[in-house]
């Protein structure tokens, strides 16, 4: 048999680039959906916080849970435990898989194409954060202060969202760098929230989670394939995690950064299995099963753990989890004076100025010191309006307040009004920007 299988059949490498473009398409796809139900329950939330069941709202979300084996307890609040850190730890588990994504076959693998977004990320990450240390400089050392970190988030899911309705006319240049870029803000927020938000460390705790991820690093060497054995193992690194004082999230990036990025069978191995087992067609029996268990293996080792893992995972981050995130931190009691509070004003400002303003500014420098370019088809007027879609920070803004006023519940409401109000102008005005700016572009083209 001279080819027994066509040269068009999709589990062939014929076009290779899908490997990587595959990816980046669904993950596109499901961040626009997912934008929109992220949306819906941030309104259910905010309804339900300003109507007459915000009683019982509150108390749904404070509702103690707890797993207690023999003398040991795990456990804390509906909203605050299950959902910021048990389901949180998975959201950040895809943020690692992103960013090992990124590093390994995305933008951010060519030096002289991140240094954009990584300069882009950077200036969006200190401008913000230096206006609101600035507005808040009387209260420095005082609760009120430890906000700084709230303003310097990216939402890419409402980002992407936003340019799916624009359409074809945002310039895919602008959509890649604006994902980049927002990977490279969750790389800042990740480091922001293990140095700045973790208290009381316990260093043996810490040590144990090292030792748990060098565990899953050699399971990783030694080809172990068997997945219960990672979950146990990462489930042992976040408990180390979560009582070492460090926000447990961070293991969950990190187990994320440890997933192997190649495939344990190359394409020519899966290609010889393939051709084999066709050659063989055998009948109903032992030697089929064993035939088709054989092919069910290879093809699936013939797929990197980290493409498997992110397209599995992805759909539950993007469509229960961030919306469930959403649910439990988005209510806030909306108080027309509580606009005008200090915290408030300073967390808006910080994402609808801070960020184009940052963006901007670290973007020229970069490129004025010749490490970067401009993507094609993007325009400083474009990349402004980028920049002010860089400032709705919503989903990690609420997570990053939520640690930074854990006991503090009327500067946490105050934080949430700002990201609220500073997300949603920054959208209307990054909207309103490019409208007006690719319009032109189309007239003068």
């Amino acid at each position: 048999m001279a080819n027994p299988i066509p040269a068009t059949n999709p589990l062939l490498p014929a076009q290779p680039i899908r490997r990587f473009t595959r990816p980046l398409t669904l993950f596109l796809r499901i961040e626009s959906a997912s934008g929109v139900v992220l949306l819906l329950c941030t309104a259910v939330a905010l309804a339900l916080a300003n109507s007459s069941l915000a009683g019982a709202y509150e108390k749904f979300w404070h509702t103690p849970i707890a797993l207690t084996v023999g003398g040991f307890t795990l456990g804390g609040e509906l909203g605050h435990f299950l959902v910021n850190d048990v389901l949180m730890t998975i959201f950040f588990f895809v943020v690692g898989l992103e960013i090992k994504r990124e590093l390994v076959a995305g933008e951010l693998r060519d030096p002289r194409k991140a240094a954009l977004p990584v300069a882009a990320a950077l200036g969006g990450m200190l401008v913000p954060a230096g206006i609101y240390m600035a507005l808040m400089a009387n209260s420095a050392g005082a609760p009120p202060f430890r906000g700084w970190g709230v303003p310097m988030a990216t939402d890419i899911a409402f980002v992407v969202g936003i340019m799916a309705v624009l359409g074809p006319r945002v310039p895919i240049g602008l959509k890649i760098m604006l994902l980049s870029l927002a990977i490279a803000d969750d790389i800042g927020a990740v480091v922001v929230i293990a140095i700045f938000y973790s208290t009381g460390l316990n260093w043996l705790l810490l040590g144990l989670a090292a030792l748990g991820f060098g565990v899953t690093y050699l399971l990783n060497r030694l080809g172990v394939r068997a997945v219960p054995a990672y979950v146990v193992v990462g489930a042992l690194v976040w408990l180390a995690v979560y009582k070492s004082g460090v926000h447990p999230t961070v293991a969950g990036v990190a187990l994320g950064l440890l997933t192997p990025a190649s495939a344990w069978i190359g394409d020519k191995t899966l290609v010889d299995v393939l051709t084999d087992a066709v050659a063989r067609a055998p009948g109903p029996g032992a030697e089929r099963r064993e035939v088709l268990e054989t092919v069910a293996f290879t093809a699936r080792e013939g797929v990197p753990p980290l493409e498997r893992l992110e397209v599995a995972l992805h759909p539950w981050v993007g469509f229960v989890i961030m919306p469930l995130f959403a649910l439990a931190n988005a209510g806030v009691a909306i108080d027309t004076s509580a606009v005008g509070d200090p915290v408030a004003v300073a967390v808006a400002l910080g994402l609808l100025v801070g960020k184009p303003v940052g963006v901007l500014l670290f973007s020229y420098l970069a490129i004025r010191l010749g490490i970067a370019a401009l993507p094609q088809g993007v325009t400083w007027p474009v990349l402004l309006g980028g920049g002010c879609l860089a400032g709705i920070g919503f989903t990690m803004s609420l997570f990053v307040a939520g640690l930074a006023f854990v006991d503090h519940a009327a500067l946490l409401a105050d934080a949430k009004i700002g990201i609220l109000l500073g997300s949603l102008l920054s959208a209307v005005v990054g909207v309103v920007v490019l409208l007006l700016t690719l319009k032109n572009k189309a007239e003068e083209s």
